[in-house]
């Protein structure tokens, strides 16, 4: 960490820093365009020979503003797709003793020594990290901190630009085509590559007959034509971009279909329907047998009363033989 050097007496650049330093003046025309013209780090030394060597690269600046009322840290996120040289401020507006303010910066958890700039012009305190950004590795965030009463930071996170493909699944029948698309807006990725997964394995596509990579025109997009589907074309489909400084990807899921699935909904109500008017067979039929037993066995009865009818009427009309004792008693 390091206090305001500015405060404590003039200090010249390292040697080391002396490489950062040029890039800023290398691209100083560009600063014209996207840059802060009351910038403090405007009178620095220059080397010839590193201004040769980076000016074919742009210069990209980017600031970050924190308060001592900052409650949370404060993140930028950086889209990049090209080598190009960086120029990160951050500044402290505070009410406090700027001498008594330590600043450092990382990247990632990485303290970052010797080349970094600090300035302070009234109650603003300036912090400038300048670098180059030529490979995948220099990718990543990079943090500046004040360090007070309490601690003030802000993040620029640099990152590819990302690669979109579909959010939903793409449903699909055996036997049909489908294509699947991936798109990177604003950008132009060095070459496109597609994977398979049914699972954690990843299959490059191109060596399967019924799946045809095709490229867009402006190679911001891209596409993967599968014919004849199978149900074991089904899976995860990812799309990655190849950058100069990374790489991104996206994935796209595929569900195939047989013709059977669409009638499934259709047979199960078909089948509802049977067993609903099976049962409602059923339910009359044994009504109705409940109906003709119940019939019959009143006739049955009737029938039973009616003979026993006739017995009593045929008892009740026969001769009564009156019983007589023998004479001679």
């Amino acid at each position: 960490m390091r206090a305001v050097p500015g405060l404590r007496g003039p200090r010249g650049p390292t040697p080391g820093l002396l490489s950062f330093l040029c890039l800023l003046a290398a691209a100083r025309p560009s600063l014209a365009d996207g840059g802060d013209p009351d910038s403090p780090f405007t009178s620095l030394p220059v080397q010839e020979e590193m201004m040769e060597k980076y000016n074919n690269l742009s210069m990209e600046s980017y600031n970050i503003s924190l308060t001592e009322q900052s409650s949370m840290p404060v993140e930028k996120n950086i889209t990049l797709d090209r080598p190009s040289n960086i120029q990160l401020t951050c500044q402290l507006t505070t009410s406090r003793d700027l001498n008594s303010v330590n600043v450092t910066w990382k990247k990632g958890d990485e303290i970052l020594e010797n080349n970094y700039l600090i300035n302070a012009t009234g109650n603003i305190l300036y912090t400038q990290h300048m670098f180059t950004i030529t490979n995948s590795k220099q990718m990543g965030s990079y943090s500046c901190f004040f360090q007070e009463e309490k601690e003030q930071r802000g993040t620029f996170n640099f990152r590819v630009p990302k690669v979109h493909g579909r959010n939903k699944p793409l449903i699909s029948y055996v036997g049909d085509s489908t294509v699947l698309t991936c798109k990177c807006e604003g950008c132009f990725p060095l070459n496109w590559t597609w994977y398979s997964s049914n699972g954690s394995v990843q299959v490059p596509v191109g060596i399967q007959k019924n799946m045809y990579v095709k490229n867009g025109t402006y190679a911001n997009e891209t596409s993967l034509k599968i014919t004849e589907l199978l149900e074991g074309d089904g899976g995860s489909y990812w799309c990655r971009a190849l950058f100069q400084l990374g790489e991104s990807e996206d994935h796209i899921e595929l569900v195939v279909l047989s013709f059977l699935v669409p009638l499934k909904p259709f047979l199960a109500i078909v089948g509802e329907v049977v067993l609903l008017v099976t049962i409602i067979l059923l339910c009359e039929k044994y009504t109705q047998k409940k109906q003709l037993d119940s019939g019959t066995e009143k006739e049955f009865e009737q029938i039973e009363q009616l003979k026993s009818d006739d017995s009593n009427g045929i008892e009740n009309n026969a001769p009564r033989l009156r019983k007589t004792e023998p004479a001679g008693q």
